[in-house]
């Protein structure tokens, strides 16, 4: 596998991920991405590069930083959509949240 296709390869699977994690059929996030499903099916198997217009709507659809689809890498910008979506929780939903995010990390510890 060459590099190039190792990288298409690793995007799709974030794509394919998050679609996933939303409870996205391709054909859904094709729509709200406003491209074919082919053209998604395509990315998501990382078979051919994404267009940058194609590649900033598909990361727009799915609430993820362009960086994070190309990368795998947490930008600011990441960070600050998670942010605007923890300005909606309550006091006692955050407390809940970062108790949630300490016992992943020590279990992440725990795993190294």
């Amino acid at each position: 596998m060459t590099e190039s296709s190792e990288f298409f390869t690793s995007m799709g699977k974030r794509i394919f991920e998050r679609r996933k994690y939303l409870n996205l059929s391709q054909e859904k996030l094709a729509e709200l991405a406003n491209v074919s499903p082919q053209l998604l099916s395509t990315a998501e198997r990382g078979t051919k590069a994404l267009r940058p217009d194609n590649l900033l709507k598909i990361s727009n659809a799915l609430g993820v930083s362009t960086d994070y689809l190309l990368t795998g890498e947490i930008t600011d910008n990441d960070l600050y959509k998670i942010k605007q979506k923890l300005s909606l929780a309550s006091s006692e939903q955050i407390r809940t949240i970062e108790k949630i995010i300490d016992s992943c990390l020590t279990l992440c510890d725990a795993e190294k």
